[in-house]
């Protein structure tokens, strides 16, 4: 599989920003990142963003899905527009219940707020699309977030399921190349570790001095 990166922000600004770079194959939201970026937890913004974020030319939006009816919930969002939209959904049994009647209609489902190695195998279970581990969140709990990070990765490759772990909650751009050598290939960041992945200090020295140089400076 190719690498995959997601932008995990609400925030459209956040969008125009990064997005006409072509480095981001999607964008993953959720009612804290809507609150955080100050943006109403409703269908009707959620229609607008939709439109935004579609017009950037995402090949993926996930939205996830809140209340106590998720499955009347994710068919609304996932309508919005139905080849991009991925409904997100808690690994719990309530987000297991409404994930395989959404797909029963052909929607597409993401697992999010997962942290254990063995909730991905209710994932491949169900051969959803995708199922979110939280790395950070997994190491602040005092365990070894990496390590089971690649657990999970290993579980689904020998299973030889079409699952992937969309990774989310890094907190160091090192976090992506140490899971990447280790065949992680998807993830979804913030725009801080965005800009933490293309800005390096000696790069951009060096690309000052090229410049210096060729003014004859």
């Amino acid at each position: 599989m190719a690498l995959r990166l997601l932008l995990d922000s609400a925030d459209p600004d956040a969008w125009d920003q990064w997005l006409p770079l072509k480095l981001f194959h999607g964008v993953t939201t959720n009612p804290t990142l809507l609150r955080r970026a100050g943006q109403p937890c409703s269908i009707d913004n959620l229609k607008e963003l939709t439109q935004r974020a579609l017009a950037h030319g995402v090949k993926e939006l996930h939205l996830q899905a809140w209340g106590t009816d998720l499955l009347t919930c994710g068919r609304v969002l996932a309508d919005l527009a139905p080849e991009r939209i991925w409904v997100k959904l808690p690994i719990t049994r309530a987000g297991l219940e409404a994930a395989q009647l959404l797909q029963q209609d052909g929607y597409r489902i993401t697992f999010t707020a997962c942290y254990e190695p063995h909730q991905v195998l209710s994932a491949a279970a169900l051969g959803v699309d995708y199922i979110a581990p939280y790395l950070g969140r997994i190491s602040d709990l005092g365990r070894d977030g990496h390590g089971e990070i690649l657990s999970m990765q290993r579980a689904l490759t020998a299973l030889g399921s079409t699952t992937r772990l969309l990774v989310a909650s890094l907190r160091h751009v090192s976090d992506l190349s140490r899971l990447a050598s280790e065949g992680v290939d998807t993830f979804t960041i913030s725009a801080a570790l965005a800009q933490d992945l293309i800005e390096v200090e000696a790069t951009e020295a060096a690309a000052l001095q090229f410049e210096l140089d060729a003014a004859g400076a």
